[in-house]
């Protein structure tokens, strides 16, 4: 477990810097169509679930067995909705309010790339500004705090096994490519400045880093195989929370419904696939 340690590290670093590249992209790009949106959150949470069920719940119950396994599981879940009760914050499918969604239609629409920083006020109200600025901070926020419990579920699942680390971290830097650019509009629309969007987006993602480092140093010093099944358990309740309260309802949240289904479905089968692989 031990040789592990830096390998899931840098898995988490690695998850977290996808975050600054959606900030990234959405600075020198368009937004990406609602289609690829629609389809990689729920290719998202397709990858996450089924990992969650097929590979970190089922090898807790293998390890502890059934009952202690599930309260975890079934703990994990309770953490997370906990956290989403008592922190204001909002998910990537709720920016589309009428201010966001008209104010960043207003500074990216038909915008060339070389004139963005110079025309960002144009169409914008004093309103439209406040909100969209409040809409960033809310979305880092709401990402801060997923992005810690998946910063835990990578580090766990790599110190139990590489693939399956590999496995939860590509799934959680595919989405976290989005989120980043999530952050980062509104907040460049607002203020016009790159480097405050980016630095924003950078702070959110690096909550994945800070999920694992955190559970670095309180795991790893008295890590067994019964600490580390029991974990697994948990943070695979906390994806599957993640999966049903952001990930579906943000890929719904684009208008095509059918693309949602296949890319949850295609998720589920590469994962799937994956599994069998590198058995």
């Amino acid at each position: 477990m031990q040789s592990n340690l830096l390998y899931a590290l840098t898995l988490s670093a690695i998850a977290s810097l996808a975050t600054v590249l959606g900030s990234v992209l959405a600075m020198i790009a368009k937004k990406p169509g609602p289609k690829l949106m629609a389809f990689a959150l729920g290719f998202s949470a397709g990858v996450m679930m089924f990992v969650s069920f097929a590979e970190m719940l089922a090898s807790s119950i293998h390890d502890v067995g059934f009952l202690p396994a599930v309260a975890c599981f079934f703990g994990g879940t309770v953490l997370m909705f906990a956290i989403d009760l008592l922190v204001p914050h909002l998910f990537v499918s709720e920016q589309a309010d009428k201010w966001v969604k008209d104010g960043a239609d207003a500074c990216f629409n038909d915008m060339p790339v070389k004139h963005r920083h110079h025309r960002h006020r144009r169409g914008l109200t004093r309103e439209n500004r406040r909100s969209l600025m409040r809409a960033g901070l809310l979305i880092a926020l709401g990402i801060g705090i997923h992005n810690l419990p998946e910063g835990m579920a990578t580090f766990a699942g790599a110190i139990k096994d590489r693939g399956l680390g590999l496995a939860i971290a590509s799934a959680i830097a595919l989405h976290n490519i989005p989120e980043g650019l999530a952050v980062s509009l509104p907040v460049f629309c607002a203020t016009g400045s790159k480097h405050r969007a980016i630095w924003l987006a950078s702070l959110s993602g690096g909550a994945e880093l800070l999920g694992a480092l955190l559970a670095a140093a309180v795991l790893m010093p008295f890590l067994t195989p019964t600490v580390l099944a029991l974990t697994l358990a948990a943070v695979a309740g906390l994806m599957v929370f993640i999966s049903f309260d952001e990930l579906i309802p943000g890929s719904y949240a684009y208008g095509f419904e059918h693309l949602s289904v296949i890319g949850i479905t295609s998720g589920m089968a590469l994962m799937a696939l994956s599994i069998w692989v590198l058995r």
